[in-house]
């Protein structure tokens, strides 16, 4: 059988919390042998928002799947020892510290080079060189400093954080990016680089929409927005769809917190959409009848629609706008999410055995690829493989690795 895309691939994975975790499971999906180093009192998220006393927090077993864990307290003298040789035979390290840590460890750059110029070393920072460089980086304050906050929510209410991960998760497939960019580079060069992502930088990526429609504001009102009011900044737009179709959330029944579908009106979706809605003279009506006629009435077009989607529960109002080739989805809540058949065919929401936990549920990887098929294995618990490494990989010997655990080495 072919092996996974990245066999062969050690990474020691020196990151904690989110943003690094997300990247190292993805490289560890791909086949790499990701080694997660410690400290001897673990990842901070083993232990945060826990729902059960004595084990693991989903926090962590979703982050840490295919891993393997070791613990090691860098700050005393063997430990930056084994840590050196740890180095030595990894092809990537990726970490996430707070800037300049690794280099207070003793290992700068430089340092690292000497010890395995074919080291990829991938870090991940809230912010480039600059005036923020030192500021402390949370998801949110991605969202805040990357423009994706003052874009998002409603024209009359505040700022706004999206709940999917962009900050932290975002950057770490960024980090995946260039890892594995840095990887085929070394092929042809045979030396490793330094890649750094920052968590502002990677959620900019991710709004550049946002750039190009604040670029737009000079030449007059953004007409596919439904704001009636337009300064010198992009507004919060609410639910519109930010691109060249008009979109919007519309209600339906019961009229739950989730019951609504995102519907978005294409030219040649009109007249179907207008016959379902029973307004059927609005297909040639010359107020309705053009996409340029309907963007002064983006607002009242949903409300027509959302005047007939109310009456109906959202899966039947999919159905009926599918069938008529309509652009259209259910608003999915984390429920329906993971309780959904389709998703778990496809793999995206698995069910993993965990020794403490007995079983928990955990997206699974979005990255398909035909010959390197990911199986989600159970995150590590605390120290799982310190044997394995220091002994069976490493070569130290049964009596030093019970004095590192007495002596607090690991």
């Amino acid at each position: 059988m072919t092996g996974k895309a990245l066999d062969g691939i050690r990474v020691l994975d020196m990151t904690h919390v989110q943003s690094g975790p997300s990247a190292t499971q993805l490289l560890a999906w791909l086949g790499a042998d990701v080694i997660k180093l410690e400290a001897p009192t673990g990842d901070i998220t083993r232990r945060q928002l826990r729902d059960l006393p004595d084990a693991d927090s989903l926090y962590f077993t979703m982050l840490n799947c295919n891993k393997r864990s070791i613990t090691l307290n860098t700050k005393t003298e063997r430990g930056k020892e084994l840590l050196t040789e740890l180095i030595r035979r990894s092809d990537v390290m990726v970490e996430n510290f707070g800037p300049g840590a690794v280099d207070r460890m003793g290992f700068t750059w430089d340092r690292i080079k000497e010890i395995n110029p074919r080291l990829v070393y991938a870090s991940i920072k809230g912010f480039g060189e600059g005036p923020y460089t030192d500021f402390k980086a949370y998801e949110v304050v991605a969202q805040a400093m990357g423009g994706s906050m003052a874009t998002t929510g409603f024209e009359d209410g505040p700022p706004t954080a999206t709940g999917a991960q962009i900050g932290d998760s975002g950057t770490g497939v960024h980090l995946v990016a260039g890892v594995l960019a840095a990887l085929f580079q070394r092929e042809r060069t045979g030396r490793g680089q330094r890649v750094n992502v920052a968590m502002q930088h990677a959620v900019l990526n991710l709004c550049r929409v946002k750039l190009r429609d604040q670029q737009r504001l000079a030449h007059g009102p953004l007409a596919e927005y439904p704001n009636e009011d337009f300064g010198d900044e992009v507004p919060r737009s609410g639910n519109a769809s930010g691109g060249g179709q008009p979109g919007w959330a519309v209600k339906c029944a019961p009229g739950g917190p989730n019951d609504y579908v995102y519907v978005i009106v294409q030219p040649v979706g009109w007249k179907p959409i207008s016959e379902l809605i029973g307004r059927p003279e609005l297909a040639d009506d010359p107020d309705w009848a053009t996409p340029e006629a309907r963007l002064p009435r983006l607002n009242k077009m949903f409300q027509l629609i959302e005047e007939w989607s109310s009456t109906l529960p959202k899966w039947e109002v999919l159905q009926k706008l599918n069938a008529h080739n309509i652009p259209c989805g259910p608003i999915l809540s984390t429920k329906e999410i993971i309780e959904d058949e389709s998703l778990a065919a496809n793999e995206m929401v698995v069910r993993v055995p965990h020794p403490q936990r007995g079983e928990f549920v955990t997206v699974g990887s979005p990255l398909k690829l035909s010959d390197s098929p990911v199986e989600v294995r159970t995150s590590p618990l605390l120290g799982e493989h310190n044997e394995e490494v220091y002994v069976g990989e490493l070569g130290l010997g049964d009596e030093e690795l019970r004095l590192l655990k007495s002596n607090g080495v690991i």
